[in-house]
This record gives structure tokens, C-alpha cells and sequence, in this order.
């Protein structure tokens, strides 16, 4: 099981700096990857400062050397497939393999929805996620794709040059399991980012047993051939380390491939210190 760290993409105190900087420690503390959230507006705060992911990444992927870099989650609803498959694959170039991507329906709560006339509905955002989500995937294997939906269209057209990764850029897809589309969507992809709740007004770690459960329902593998990625947490440290140390490693035993340890928006120095203390192994 690898190790990433889950980083706000905002905060009253955060610069675009400190996310880059945060990026690359997390390289020489010894993580396996850097995910950041994807928000126009940052969930925390009136108004609060808040980056883009991808550029963030593009900069760390020129000061990094093995790190995978991406997101947990873009919502997809309210991105444009074939930009946002754009903007990945040259990630995919800067960093020589290391990118990857997750699409949610994005965070009931994101501001950066209705404050932009983006859809609100949730019906409406599944099946631009679910329409999105297959256009997504065929663009970023650089291979010619055609669609025509009711939200969006591709004739015949392939985004070159092709990945570095083959087949394609990894995908993953997060969501609660609460709804039981997320585990249909992720077997069309190459992951699953999930989480226990519909929101975020509490938490409730996944038990091993149910990464089990979860690992079964899904392909053994995927496009590429490696094991399908199911990458649980998403919450910061818990302060008993030993305890959270087995808890790591019968997640591992029951099948999860990443574990995820969140860095909230807080005082640059908290989250330098975060970061530096490296992964539970």
C-alpha cells in the first residue's frame, strides 16, 4: 500500500508557494503522492485565497522526481472533458508519468457552483459525470474518440501527444458508497476514491471488512495491468501512531492500494510540520 497526502487547495494563510513547497517535501519525507483538492473556491472561510490545482502541480512535477501528482476530486460537472484532458495529459508530460486524475459530482457545499451558474442538481451533475467520465477516459489514452451526448461531443478527434503512461492516464472516481453508482462508475476507470458519507458533517473510517467488500466489487485490475487502486482515508493523523500503524496495515491486507492523510488549510508551519513526519509504514 502506498502513501499519499490529500492538501487543500486554499486557506486564509495558504500561498500558492507554500502548496508548491509542501509538493516537494513531501518527495524528500519519503510519501508516494501529492493530491490536492480542485475548488474555485476554497470550502473554508468568507471569500478565502484559493489555487489551482493543476498549475500547482505543474510546478511541482518540475521539482519532483517520483511523486504521483493529482486530484481528489475534480468535479467533473463543472469542467469542460476535453480541457480538463488537456490539462492532465501535459501534466502527464511535465512530470514523465506521474499524473493522474479523479472526478467526483463535486462537494454538495462547492460555492464555486451555483455562485457560477454551474448545475446544482444532483441528477443533473450524475449524468454529465457519467457522459463526462467515458469521453474523459477516451481522450486521455490519445486514441481518436467520438461521441455525441447530451452534454457533450467529440468527432473523431485524439489529443496528441499520446500519454507517457499506456494505456492511459490513470482515473480514478470518488464518492460516497453510500450511492451505489460510485462503484459503477469506478469500474469503468482505474480506481475509487471513496468515502463512508453523503457529506462532510462527521467521519467514519472505512474497517478493514469493508475494504474487502469493497476490493471484491471491483475489477482485480486495471487498463494497465497493475492492481485497481482503492485509495482510503482522506482524514488527517490520528495522535495514537501505534494504533494507527495497524489500522494501516489491515487496510493493506484487506486490499486498499493507497492510504490518503489529509493536510487542512492551518499555519504554513503546522503543515510543513505535517508533511515532514513522513508516512506510517
Amino acid at each position: 500500500m502506498r502513501h499519499g497526502l490529500e492538501i487543500c487547495c486554499g486557506g486564509a494563510s495558504v500561498t500558492v508557494a507554500d502548496l508548491v513547497g509542501l509538493g516537494e517535501l513531501a518527495e524528500r519525507a519519503g510519501w508516494d503522492g501529492v493530491f490536492l483538492e480542485d475548488y474555485l473556491i476554497h470550502h473554508a472561510g468568507d471569500d478565502p485565497p484559493t489555487w489551482d490545482p493543476w498549475l500547482v502541480l505543474a510546478a511541482v512535477a518540475g521539482r519532483t522526481d517520483r511523486i504521483r501528482l493529482g486530484t481528489t476530486v475534480t468535479a467533473l460537472p463543472r469542467r469542460r472533458p476535453a480541457k480538463l484532458a488537456r490539462e492532465v495529459l501535459t501534466l502527464d508530460h511535465l512530470s514523465a508519468g506521474r499524473a493522474g486524475v479523479a472526478v467526483g459530482v463535486g462537494d454538495p457545499a462547492d460555492r464555486g457552483l451555483a455562485a457560477f451558474g454551474e448545475p446544482t442538481d444532483l441528477k443533473t451533475r450524475a449524468a454529465m459525470l457519467d457522459e463526462g467520465l467515458d469521453l474523459l477516459v477516451g481522450l486521455l489514452s490519445g486514441e481518436p474518440v467520438t461521441h455525441r451526448g447530451a452534454h457533450y461531443r467529440a468527432d473523431a478527434v485524439a489529443l496528441r501527444p499520446a500519454p507517457v503512461q499506456s494505456p492511459r492516464v490513470p482515473v480514478w472516481v470518488g464518492g460516497s458508497t453510500q450511492a451505489k453508482a460510485v462503484l459503477r462508475r469506478a469500474a469503468r476507470a482505474d480506481g475509487i476514491v471513496p468515502y463512508k458519507l453523503t457529506d462532510t458533517a462527521g467521519w467514519s473510517d472505512f474497517t478493514p471488512e469493508e475494504v474487502q467488500d469493497l476490493a471484491a466489487a471491483l475489477p482485480p485490475t486495471r487498463a494497465d495491468g497493475q492492481p485497481f487502486d482503492v485509495a482510503v482515508g482522506g482524514r488527517r493523523r490520528r495522535p495514537d501512531e501505534r494504533a494507527e500503524r495497524a489500522y494501516l496495515a489491515d487496510l493493506a491486507a484487506a486490499g486498499a492500494t493507497w492510504w490518503l492523510e489529509y493536510v487542512p488549510a492551518g499555519d504554513p508551519a503546522a503543515m510543513r510540520a505535517a508533511v515532514t513526519r513522513g508516512p506510517l509504514r
